[in-house]
Order: structure tokens, then C-alpha cells, then sequence
């Protein structure tokens, strides 16, 4: 074997770890903003995520592939050590899913909402990022003076694609869809 037959490998795997940060960033998820505000001496947050989903997870998902999402909600102390629990700490699941018979689009919490049904699928995906009302903890549990962060993550479940689909997501880089973790003060 010469020299360029044994360099051909090298090459491509090379090739290819350069465009992973580029296919990476075609898509990705991004937490936008985070409000709360009090009702009824509950602190109420609304959030907005921009779901950029990759080429091949929106290609799954007009084929009848459900995606399922996850929003990890947490609220601690500013000043709170890794190991120190946190006053909030919730994780939402949904799901979006296509049916082919109906041509429509559907969105539901998990577990057990029906959902709503929407025409297209940028609706769906709106509306799938949009959290309104949640309610996080009574006011009265926090410390006068005290600084406060909302910490959020969202991100793609690859844990509940369909088995066969579940060895190419853990490689493909278009199947990592996450936010990572988002830090808001709080301002109650």
C-alpha cells in the first residue's frame, strides 16, 4: 500500500472533524428570554426557547418520528455551592409529533396531555417554545436581599427516538440539540 492509499483515511477523518463544528451550528436550540413576575404570592415564570432543529430531525419528524423535548427548570440562591439544593428544580417534558392522515401537527406535555393540534410546523415548534405560567415557589420562601438565578435547559430526548433510529443520533452531531445551561437573575 503507498504512501497517498494509506493518508486517504487520515484525511477524510480530518475533513470531517472540521465540519462538525459547522453542521453543529446550522442548528441548535437557544433559550431567548426568561420573565416572572408574582400571582398570588407565587413567583410565575415565562420563558421563550427558540428550537432551531437540524435538517434531519425536522426530515424525522415530517416522516412520523416524535420528538420528544426536555426543559429543565432550576431556581437556586446566586451565591448557592454546586452540592446545595435547589429551591426549584422541574423538568418538563414534551412532545411533537406529525400525523400524515390528519397533515397536522401536535404538541403535548408529558405525561398524559392530548395536546393541540396546529397546520403547520412552525406553529407547532412555536408554540412548543413558548412556557407561560409556570409556577416556580411561594415568594415567601425567599430571602429578603438574597440574589436569585433561574437556570434552563432544553433539550432534544434522544433517549425516546425509535430504537433504530437511537445509534445514529448518539453519533451525528445534528441529533445533539440542547441549550446547554441558560443562567437568568431572577427579578421578582
Amino acid at each position: 500500500m503507498n504512501r497517498a492509499a494509506r493518508a486517504a483515511p487520515l484525511v477524510v477523518v480530518a475533513l470531517a472533524l472540521m465540519l462538525l463544528p459547522a453542521a453543529r451550528a446550522l442548528a441548535d436550540f437557544a433559550v431567548d428570554s426568561v420573565e416572572t413576575r408574582s400571582e398570588d404570592d407565587m413567583l410565575v415564570m415565562d420563558a421563550h426557547i427558540d428550537y432551531a432543529f437540524s435538517k434531519v430531525a425536522l426530515e424525522a419528524l415530517d416522516n412520523g418520528v416524535p420528538l420528544t423535548l426536555e426543559v429543565h427548570v432550576q431556581l437556586r440562591r446566586s451565591s448557592a455551592w454546586m452540592w446545595e439544593e435547589s429551591l426549584v428544580d422541574e423538568r418538563l417534558r414534551y412532545v411533537i409529533r406529525y400525523k400524515p392522515l390528519s397533515e397536522r401537527y401536535t404538541v403535548a406535555r408529558l405525561p398524559g396531555d392530548d395536546g393541540r393540534s396546529y397546520v403547520t410546523r412552525d406553529a407547532a415548534i412555536a408554540a412548543i417554545g413558548s412556557i407561560e405560567g409556570l409556577q416556580l415557589v411561594p415568594k415567601a420562601r425567599l430571602e429578603a436581599g438574597e440574589g436569585y438565578v433561574i437556570e434552563i435547559r432544553a433539550s432534544l430526548d434522544v433517549e425516546e427516538l425509535p430504537l433504530p433510529l437511537r445509534p445514529i443520533a448518539y453519533l451525528l452531531p445534528s441529533w445533539k440539540l440542547s441549550t446547554g445551561w441558560t443562567k437568568w437573575p431572577l427579578k421578582p
